[in-house]
């Protein structure tokens, strides 16, 4: 009997059965497909901008993913088969991340997709039980849009129903902000170069959407993004929000470093918004642009925005290049799910009346 024990010990050995590991695949396997501006280094890929996401198909009852953050603010949705599963926050260190358990051990598809903007976050592999696999992910989509925003763009305070307005990391979520909801409904490729407090001439913050438009990593300016990777066939643009309180404010230290002591003339608004049009069509000779505002103070009735980008859409002479309002939400918070909702639908509607795809 001993022996017998023995020698059927030997066989499980020499089959791989008893020693049988969890099967894993890294950040650059084909299998994996990413969404968003990405860097790619040795042992990982580098999510930087809102939106961005990575997916994989599988084969088994459960799945992990491995990743850490650089501080531990970032939170991740996990959309399990097209549903919204559950929310996970990386570490600071790099660890295993529990995504599903006891699923049906049948072909799913999960997605691990960036909520905020509060810097990078690593991932470096997806790993499933032993006895499954990963199944190879079908191409991108033919569409693309591409969206360029301020926190109205991020999905900021978008779960707060407490009417304060807290602006953090647990009431930021991407995925139901209007640029996701548009591009899920088109099921076109998401690009989402949006960060909160950003202007277009200035900025709660030092740096402006001209100046880190073209950038991988937003806050390296060596980092710059290979716009051949990506045609989009439709760009929205939505900013001036935060330019709208800030000129008008010349002791704020923003002010002071951009404009000296006299605030900005209607002229040189509506050339720096020339300017940044130029600068998205020289990068896409072929895309439709849709230059858009609100549904904060800015797009207010008495306020001279709209007017601003009308002008700048106008002298630009372009027949691809749009304007689309959203109405003024009537309080001075962040839209909320129900209000991106909104945003997203007209949206829709204009793309539909407006563009040949």
């Amino acid at each position: 009997m001993k022996r017998y024990i023995i020698i059927l010990f030997l066989l499980m050995v020499l089959s791989g059965a008893y020693f049988e590991k969890p099967v894993k695949i890294d950040f650059d396997n084909p299998h994996i497909f990413y969404n968003g501006r990405i860097d790619t280094l040795e042992n990982a890929v580098v999510f930087y901008w809102p939106g961005t996401l990575a997916r994989v198909s599988f084969r088994s009852s459960g799945i992990k993913v491995k990743m850490k953050d650089n501080n531990g603010k970032n939170y991740y949705n996990i959309i399990l088969d097209g549903n919204y599963f559950g929310i996970f926050k990386p570490d600071t260190v790099e660890k295993w991340i529990t995504l599903a358990v006891d699923l049906k051990d049948t072909i799913h598809t999960v997605e691990v997709f960036r909520r905020a903007d509060a810097g990078p976050s690593w991932l470096y592999a997806f790993e499933v039980k032993a006895g499954g696999d990963f199944i190879y992910h079908p191409e991108k989509p033919e569409r693309t849009i591409e969206f360029y925003g301020n926190s109205i763009t991020v999905g900021a305070s978008i779960h707060d129903y407490s009417g304060n307005d807290l602006n953090d990391s647990t009431s930021t979520d991407n995925y139901m902000a209007y640029g996701a909801l548009t591009a899920r409904h088109y099921n076109a490729n998401y690009y989402c170069i949006a960060r909160g407090g950003i202007g277009l001439m200035v900025s709660l913050s030092p740096q402006i959407m001209p100046e880190i438009w073209n950038r991988t990593n937003q806050d390296d300016p060596g980092s710059k993004w290979d716009f051949s990777k990506v045609s989009p066939d439709v760009v929205v643009i939505n900013l001036f929000q935060n330019d709208a309180p800030l000129v008008n404010m010349p002791d704020n230290p923003q002010f002071k470093a951009r404009f000296g002591d006299a605030p900005p003339s209607e002229e040189f608004i509506v050339n720096a918004y020339v300017d940044f049009l130029k600068n998205i069509r020289t990068v896409y000779p072929d895309a439709s642009i849709i230059c858009t505002l609100g549904m904060m103070s800015a797009t207010k009735e008495d306020k001279p925005w709209r007017g601003y980008i009308k002008q700048a859409v106008q002298n630009m002479e372009d027949p691809k290049i749009y304007s689309l309002f959203f109405p003024y939400k009537g309080n001075f918070t962040h839209p909320l799910v129900e209000e991106q909702k909104q945003m997203a639908d007209s949206l829709i509607r204009f793309i539909d009346d407006n563009i040949i795809w």
